[in-house]
């Protein structure tokens, strides 16, 4: 998060989003992590339960475990989410949240490129009208996932 993120003048704004409206458009990104990781963590779940025995018994072992897997992976993107919603909340810049996202997703056993479709989706889902906010939300989740996709390669 830079002091001067855009070059130009945006005439009485000044030079773009503030200090305050970074901390507010990370404060929205967090919460559509969260909002990802539910959608995650309901997919999880109904996998899972697509995999109990029924009354005829087990169903196919193949399929079964073809949904466990997919479960197991929603619920680690689901974690990953809620983790790096936590570390948007410390309000640092791009370049020190990536890697400790990155950590956090090596830990799950994930690439740290798996959080950003979530973190592009949490900066389209923005719930505000808040326009500096959401400029300055977007500018930092297209930083992390440079920055995430510069860690992976």
């Amino acid at each position: 998060m830079s002091e001067n993120v855009y070059e130009y003048n945006f005439g009485e704004m000044g030079q773009g989003p503030g200090p305050e409206d970074f901390a507010n458009g990370a404060a929205a990104l967090a919460a559509g992590l969260v909002r990802e990781a539910q959608a995650l963590a309901q997919t999880a779940a109904a996998l899972r339960a697509a995999t109990a025995a029924g009354p005829d018994g087990a169903g196919d072992v193949r399929r079964a475990r073809l949904a466990l897997h997919a479960g197991g992976e929603a619920a680690m993107r689901a974690a990953l989410a809620l983790d790096a919603a936590a570390m948007l909340g410390a309000n640092q810049a791009a370049a020190e949240l990536a890697p400790r996202i990155a950590d956090a997703a090596k830990r799950a056993g994930l690439s740290a490129t798996t959080i950003a479709p979530l973190l592009r989706a949490a900066a389209l889902d923005f719930r505000t009208d808040d326009a500096a906010a959401r400029i300055a939300a977007s500018t930092l989740a297209a930083e992390l996932c440079a920055l995430l996709a510069q860690d992976a390669a």
